[in-house]
């Protein structure tokens, strides 16, 4: 019944979501609720509840510091030159700026940690894309492909978690697939191309004036200080907000130097210039990648540090720093509050054996007469599942029982461990509402999870059909 339950839950999480039946913070608080009262666990709904939400409170406090960080460095303008480095690059052309990001999100996500990949990499391009009026699902999904190949690295949670659950090495599990990994890398590229060429077309047909490209060839040609907010703004318009930004910065000079401010923590020091502030602002951020890919600190404390560091020198004031969290605290709301919901799902899911009780399901589902396509299969059926189990339950409650099952019939449980990385919870990690960082994906890119996974999951689906293909070929398992 448990099985069933379970089942039945995820099945209408994902169905009430993708068809806007339901916001996905209600489905996934008071599905599960719903669940384990039919299940007959009213008395440990509280621990169960609170025993996900403690799981998940690291991750979410992370991503309320790193949103505001990002924010701000945003207003700050330190990604300006980056971006009007790719858009002179690509000419405006939505085609490219889409292969870009793929490129972008491949390099980015070497550190195996989807969080940081989707802070990093939507924090840099979402102005782009904003810029230039794309969709902002083709930024999600080109980012979901690539973080989803590249979770496939002996460090990323999936391939360490195979790697434990059936006791292996990297050089049993990972080296074979490597070229599989190659195929999806591949692949990510030509399906980033494939995705901004529809875009092209699509703003082509919308512009009155031609093709984006040629609008963006002329836009590369004006004034580098300045970030024009659409491709209609006329040069009068840019002169003018040029002149009032100077005013308020001057403005906002003078209020420093006076520093009337009568809250808690104003601190009456001159602001720095615009030139050091960059270069601050630069090194700060360096730093902090820096000690987030060796692992210094936890990331919610680096982070934590980090904006409490950039907005004391960027917005020195008391009622800067007030301005800075009144306008960006919507998007915290809604990342964090998204975060907090889905650990009352596993939370609920985990406490109640739930999950447990489908992954022996659907071990037990499997026929005799298949043992020997085992590896096959589970590469195939891999991606789905990551909709329907987290990393945990799945690696290490579904991935040794059905390397146990394939073994009996002469199969390498290694060759079950190798095709299982090749989609579950590494191409169809960035899609699952079952990960936090999913989350940070959708909400940081403005698209909802529906949205996200109709947009993308065919494709992400793709990618893990192509490296299997890879697999077979070049003998990392059998068919």
């Amino acid at each position: 019944m448990l099985a069933a339950l379970g089942f039945a839950t995820i099945a209408v999480l994902l169905l009430l979501t993708m068809t806007k039946r339901a916001s996905v913070l209600v489905a996934l608080i008071l599905l599960p609720v719903l669940a384990a009262l039919i299940g007959g666990f009213a008395g440990d709904l509280g621990e169960f509840i609170l025993d996900g939400l403690s799981k998940v409170a690291p991750t979410g406090i992370m991503i309320a510091f790193a949103v505001l960080y990002f924010s701000l460095m945003v207003d700050a303008g330190l990604f300006d030159p980056l971006i009007r480095g790719l858009l002179r690059v690509a000419q405006g052309d939505p085609l490219r700026i889409t292969v870009a990001t793929a490129v972008l999100t491949l390099c980015v996500a070497l550190d195996g940690d989807g969080a940081s990949t989707f802070l990093i990499t939507v924090s840099a391009l979402l102005p782009v894309y904003q810029r230039l009026g794309m969709n902002p699902l083709v930024l999600s999904g080109v980012v979901c492909l690539g973080a989803g190949v590249m979770n496939m690295v002996p460090w990323g949670g999936p391939t360490v978690r195979a790697m434990a659950a059936l006791k292996l090495d990297s050089s049993e599990v990972f080296t074979p697939v490597l070229p599989a990994m190659g195929f999806g890398v591949a692949w990510v590229l030509v399906a980033s191309y494939l995705l901004g060429r529809r875009e092209r077309n699509r703003l082509a047909a919308l512009s009155p004036q031609g093709p984006a490209t040629d609008v963006w060839g002329a836009e590369d040609k004006r004034d580098d200080r300045e970030l024009a907010p659409s491709t209609t703004v006329t040069a009068t318009t840019e002169a003018e907000s040029s002149e009032h930004a100077t005013s308020a910065t001057v403005d906002g000079e003078r209020q420093a130097l006076r520093a009337p401010g009568d809250g808690p923590g104003t601190v009456r020091v001159p602001p720095l210039s615009r030139t050091w502030l960059n270069i601050f602002n630069l090194t700060l951020t360096v730093a902090l990648l820096v000690c987030l890919i060796r692992e210094v600190l936890p990331l919610p404390v680096l982070f934590v540090l980090g904006f409490a560091i950039a907005v004391l020198v960027n917005h020195p004031t008391w009622e800067q720093q007030q301005a800075l969290l009144d306008k960006h605290a919507k998007s915290v709301v809604l990342v964090t509050t998204m975060i907090f919901a889905a650990g009352v799902l596993t939370g609920i899911l985990t406490g109640t054996k739930m999950i447990d009780e489908m992954a022996e399901a659907l071990v037990s589902v499997v026929p005799d007469s298949f043992g020997s396509h085992l590896p096959v299969a589970v590469a195939v059926t891999g991606m789905p599942l990551s909709l329907v189990f987290t990393p945990d339950a799945y690696y290490f409650g579904v991935l040794p029982v059905l390397a146990e099952t394939a073994q009996g019939f002469g199969t390498d449980p290694a060759e079950v461990a190798r095709a299982a990385i090749l989609g579950q919870m590494t191409t169809g990690f960035p899609l699952s509402p079952l990960t936090a960082s999913t989350f940070i994906l959708v909400g940081m890119s403005g698209v909802s999870l529906g949205e996200h996974q109709r947009f993308i999951f065919r494709w992400a689906f793709a990618t893990t059909l192509v490296m299997t293909a890879g697999a077979l070929l070049t003998g990392a398992f059998p068919l």
